[in-house]
């Protein structure tokens, strides 16, 4: 087996795998939450979209500044070890690796499995539901591992699909809504108002945060896209510039052909209610077939990421057994080994998904989302990154090399404080009938210290030898 990939994506992929894997399963799965956290305040609620997607965007474009001058294995790992040395990057590969992709990748399957249990008319919790989960964990695997440019072209297919309907819904929800008037009475009508505005906009903002995210596993096909560092940038430009018009014109559509206390009151159910209200029923559940794809591709390109997480830490001779995960199969040119880790960890988080969040907790006050804080503390880590960029390349101009870079730490401080004010101190089944609290933002922080520290002992490990 030989140690490097191929290039064998082009400028499409890219785009496909920005909008590919961010658009999906968040903006269906998020919408009722986020009109909810608002108290189905609709304008505030539009806020919050344009406020989680302007950090997304500026995120991104500092981001491609930095692809157009560093190209090595796995784009923000390069980054970072590039503007902050060894160590840091070893640190953020390891996160990613151990953390974000298969948290993000675990809470996929499930989210896929869920609309597809609403469709049938299962328990999205129930054992059918958990048993299709495992099930499109693992085929989207093996799709990636065995035929990666199979997975690429449905990566592609799947990111067209997606769109139709959220197309249909932003277009003839927004003209059913301004023709019946439902729309402006959405706009003016509050359905909970003891819910403040800025507490609603805050928990809002974070939940756009799991909706908006993916964007960067687009940087993990670095080493194998085609001219990277001209093909690259662009994709995360245009890709989230993408994003951010249709998720917006989405939500106005939606709120154009149902109630927001509809949706708020219809759960898993919020985004079939409302595609069967402008569409008709059959029309609307054919539609959702196509949010059930939706979230299939968003799944694979989180897998796509995921299963070359561990590649990264090992092309450097890094983390454990860095011989083994750092091969690559000749026949497919992927990091085999390293998918069947990253398979592993995935499986690990989906269980504790379940145990956290999908009925009693397992965990007791370790019981937290794992769908949203992994999330903010990517941006967390972007921070040192994007101060270290604004000092030491050079040669570029004021808007790339200061403001770009000042916007994007603004962004990421805002989210974290956005975070800890949402899930710093909430209750955990109501924190046991309301008769203790929980912090879960602490036992979350204790989780992610241990898992640097195994990170910290397998790097110690390795440099004895």
């Amino acid at each position: 087996m030989s140690n490097e990939l191929n290039k064998k994506y082009g400028l499409l992929t890219a785009i496909c795998t920005v909008v590919g894997t961010v658009i999906g399963s968040g903006v269906f799965f998020k919408a009722e939450k986020i009109l909810t956290e608002t108290g189905g305040n609709l304008p505030v609620g539009i806020l919050a979209w344009i406020i989680g997607g302007l950090i997304m965007v500026s995120c991104a474009y500092a981001f491609s500044i930095l692809a157009t001058r560093h190209e090595k294995v796995s784009g923000i790992v390069d980054f970072a070890e590039a503007l902050l040395g060894k160590k840091y990057a070893y640190f953020m590969g390891w996160f990613l690796a151990l953390f974000y992709y298969p948290t993000l990748t675990s809470v996929l399957a499930w989210v896929s499995a869920r609309y597809l249990c609403v469709l049938i008319g299962w328990d999205i919790t129930g054992p059918q539901c958990m048993t299709i989960s495992g099930v499109l964990l693992i085929t989207v695997f093996a799709l990636n591992t065995l035929a990666p440019k199979l997975a690429g072209k449905f990566q592609i297919s799947a990111t067209f699909i997606k769109l139709i309907p959220l197309f249909l819904m932003a277009i003839v929800g927004t003209i059913k809504g301004l023709s019946n008037g439902l729309l402006v009475e959405n706009f003016t009508t509050v359905v909970n108002e003891d819910i403040s505005t800025a507490s609603g906009l805050f928990k809002a903002v974070v939940a756009t945060a799991f909706a908006y995210e993916g964007w960067i596993c687009a940087t993990s096909i670095n080493a194998e896209l085609k001219d990277a560092k001209k093909n690259l940038p662009k994709a995360l430009v245009m890709g989230t510039l993408i994003i951010v018009a249709v998720y917006i014109t989405y939500y106005i559509g939606l709120a154009g052909g149902i109630e927001n206390a509809v949706i708020m009151q219809g759960g898993e159910q919020g985004a079939r209610i409302a595609f069967s209200a402008v569409f008709a029923n059959f029309a609307g559940t054919l539609l959702f077939v196509f949010v059930v794809i939706s979230c299939l591709g968003t799944l694979n390109g989180l897998t796509l990421g995921c299963s070359r997480a561990f590649y990264a830490i090992a092309a450097r001779n890094q983390g454990p057994k860095p011989e083994i995960l750092k091969q690559v199969d000749p026949a497919t040119s992927m990091p085999s080994n390293s998918s069947m880790a990253g398979l592993l960890v995935s499986a690990i988080w989906l269980l504790f998904f379940y145990g956290s969040q999908l009925g009693e907790p397992w965990f007791g006050p370790f019981s937290y989302d794992s769908s949203e804080l992994p999330i903010i503390t990517t941006y967390a880590m972007y921070i040192p990154i994007f101060i270290s960029m604004m000092f030491k390349e050079k040669g570029l101009s004021v808007v790339k090399g200061k403001i770009a870079p000042v916007l994007a730490i603004c962004g990421s401080i805002f989210m974290v404080i956005a975070a800890v004010f949402a899930h710093g101190v909430y209750p955990y089944q109501a924190a046991k009938a309301n008769g203790t609290f929980s912090l879960p933002v602490l036992f979350y922080l204790i989780t992610y210290a241990v898992i640097m520290i195994a990170g910290a002992f397998f790097m110690k490990k390795k440099s004895k030898k």
